[in-house]
């Protein structure tokens, strides 16, 4: 029903009926998004989502929207920390996942309504919107398509604290309803990515009960 739904869309999706047949279709052949449910029968979809990070290549930092019935918060976090981009509770509206994978398909594409440069520099950190690319001292640092959206967000307005609301409505580009700590996780997993000491963070810093704010002096 989904893919039909997607292909009267103008979308074209591939369906596979378990964990294992998905992992192999992704090996084998390209694709801009990955909508994964969380209940597959031979295997928990985190573990699809932590092997699809793990792997080489392309295709390791390809979009996912996580589907789920489960509703403990618990859950959601693991699934954002294992990689995921956003996820949407189930039973949902097919408007509503079309409009949230339309969202994380423009930000893998880099279409974001913020203005930005070829490349963004702070010391030692860069920031190459033309490779989509995220280097600390000259190393690719990865990240997925959602948490180089969210940097590019805080990272080009330096210096001005963004509520998690604010940062929601820049990267989703819809109004739609949000679990709000999810910015929390993915910025604590650009700071594994890009600060010195995660714990110490000197780039992206917390402004407790206001938001985040990007430095503007960085070595």
């Amino acid at each position: 029903m989904v893919a039909e739904y997607l292909g009267g869309a103008g979308m074209r999706a591939t369906v596979a009926p378990d964990g294992s047949t998905g992992l192999k279709l992704l090996a084998d052949e390209s694709f801009d998004a990955l909508v994964l449910d969380l209940s597959l029968p031979d295997m928990d979809g985190l573990e699809v989502c932590r092997r699809q990070r793990a792997t080489k290549g392309v295709s390791a930092s390809i979009p996912i929207l996580m589907l789920t019935a489960r509703g403990e918060a618990t859950d959601r976090i693991v699934g954002l920390e294992l990689g995921a981009d956003d996820y949407l509770p189930k039973p949902f509206e097919p408007r509503e996942l079309l409009a949230r994978l339309r969202a994380i398909l423009r930000r893998g594409r880099g279409g974001t309504a913020i203005e930005q440069a070829e490349v963004l520099r702070f010391g030692r950190l860069e920031i190459d919107h033309a490779s989509r690319e995220v280097r600390l001292d000259g190393e690719v640092r990865p990240l997925t398509s959602y948490q180089y959206a969210l940097l590019v967000a805080l990272s080009s307005q330096a210096g001005r604290v963004l509520s998690r609301e604010s940062l929601l409505d820049q990267l989703k580009g819809e109004t739609l309803e949000a679990f709000d700590r999810s910015i929390d996780v993915h910025v604590s997993r650009i700071r594994q990515a890009i600060e010195d000491d995660a714990k110490k963070p000197r780039r992206i810093l917390t402004v407790r009960g206001a938001g985040y704010v990007f430095a503007r002096a960085q070595d």
